[in-house]
């Protein structure tokens, strides 16, 4: 039904203009450039390839790092974690501003200037005007993110260097490594924010020149934001689009945690979809003669936001059917499992900057016991309360060696490990290096759980 509506429209322009239409190349690059003579548009723009290699370039300089931010204690050690910092910061805040600016403004705008009818007059075609404003809005958003992603690692590299990255399980990824991982995890980050610019796209056409539509992928980017640290089930974190701006986290381990990054980045290829159909076929239907149209409340209900809450309910129960997450996925086995790795991988770190005598990870035979509170068994979920006991061995050594942490695991797996003796082993003292003197690696250091559980053991 949609179909010959659309072409008899389009007819209709034809006619009335009479005619040839502009292709669509003509088109894409008139918007394009309409976008970037913008005043606003060029200040993103040229914040974004200067302002992240500055603020990397000083904060790997100061004492006090960002340890409360992913690889942020790591800011000072590796050229490359400056780029994660980075990352972590543009998924939560810079990106949904940057998509709500460029993709929720892009049809309003020719709402509040009135230039619909001059604009069809040009184009001759509600398709062909549609496209065009949604390749060159894409376009500048794919620049914004190179920006972002380039002038980060640029700072990073300048002021720290091309050092070893620490994954998240411990181990050391070469800087050749960290390079491959860091672009993923940025390429990554390209499917939510399709679909936050998707959003844009409908809010920009179903509500016309209230400013609403301008602030429809911000309003849902922090309400999924909210979601992700609610200790939700996991196949409700992982059914949303905003789990891709944090699973990329999976590519800093060994063997790579690839399950929910994928299942993330199909999820927002999902929303990006259906949104984007969505707003197309409100934007083909449109009475353009109507000079007072200013959206529809009730459409914006009907067409937008039902359709995506069954997309989010589908999400789920394909992730639910498919997968073994149950309740929050962190479970006991699990935060034991990810510590007596991560401790193994930094004790083996920590007796090379001592010169100790080498050992492995298979020699250490590392294991971990932890209880979260008051309970004894069975101990899930998320919270600070979790206290864990390390084990493990030294060749030739008959006694086993021990080391105490408090974890504090977050709803999406990240947990941060905090010595609490011996301070021989976990303590807080500073190790001569190479590059300089830096704290005990074995102190405080970063972890992940995987919620899905997707990675063979071993």
């Amino acid at each position: 039904m949609t179909e010959p509506l659309t072409r008899s429209r389009e007819q209709e322009h034809e006619q009335v203009t009479g005619g040839r239409r502009v292709p669509v190349t003509r088109a894409c690059r008139f918007e394009f450039v309409k976008l970037v003579s913008q005043w606003r548009i060029r200040l993103l723009v040229l914040a974004c390839w200067v302002v992240p290699a500055l603020f990397v370039a000083g904060v790997s300089q100061q004492s006090t790092l960002p340890v409360d931010t992913l690889f942020g204690r790591w800011m000072l050690a590796s050229g490359w974690a400056g780029p994660l910092v980075m990352l972590g910061f543009a998924g939560t805040w810079a990106l949904p501003l940057l998509t709500s600016v460029v993709a929720g403004d892009v049809f309003a705008s020719e709402d509040r200037l009135g230039t619909w009818r001059h604009l069809l007059v040009a184009v001759r075609s509600p398709r062909r005007i549609f496209v065009a404003k949604a390749v060159a809005s894409l376009t500048v958003l794919l620049l914004l993110v190179a920006g972002l992603a380039v002038s980060s690692t640029v700072g990073g590299l300048l002021v720290v260097g091309d050092q070893p990255l620490v994954g998240l399980d411990g181990h050391l990824l070469a800087p050749s490594d960290a390079a491959v991982s860091v672009l993923l995890s940025w390429v990554c980050v390209l499917a939510p924010t399709l679909a936050l610019a998707a959003l844009g796209f409908l809010g920009s056409v179903t509500l016309g020149r209230s400013p609403m539509g301008l602030l429809v992928p911000v309003f849902v980017s922090l309400a999924m934001a909210v979601a992700q640290m609610l200790p939700l089930p996991v196949a409700v974190r992982v059914a949303l689009p905003s789990y891709a701006f944090i699973s990329w986290n999976g590519l800093f381990t060994s063997p790579r945690q690839l399950g929910p990054l994928l299942i993330g980045i199909v999820v927002s290829l999902v929303w990006a979809v259906v949104a984007t159909a969505l707003a197309y076929v409100l934007f083909v239907r449109r009475d353009f003669t109507n000079l007072a149209h200013d959206g529809s409340g009730r459409r914006a209900i009907t067409v937008g936001v039902l359709p995506l809450v069954g997309v989010a309910a589908a999400s789920f129960a394909v992730v639910a059917a498919t997968t073994s997450a149950t309740g929050s996925g962190i479970e006991q086995d699990k935060v034991q499992r990810s510590l007596a790795t991560a401790f193994a991988h930094l004790y083996r770190m920590q007796t090379d900057q001592l010169n100790r005598p080498g050992v492995t990870e298979a020699q250490l035979k590392a294991t971990a016991s932890c209880n979260k509170g008051s309970v004894r068994a069975a101990a899930q979920g998320p919270g600070n309360d979790w206290r864990c006991v390390v084990t493990w061995h030294l060749p030739g050594v008959e006694a086993t060696g021990q080391a105490i942490y408090q974890l504090d695991v977050t709803p999406d797996g990240r947990f941060m490990a905090d010595g609490d003796g011996p301070k021989e082993v976990n303590g807080y003292f500073l190790v001569r290096t190479p590059d300089g003197d830096a704290p005990n690696p074995l102190w405080q250091f970063d972890g992940n759980v995987e919620l899905l559980d997707t990675t063979p053991k071993g």
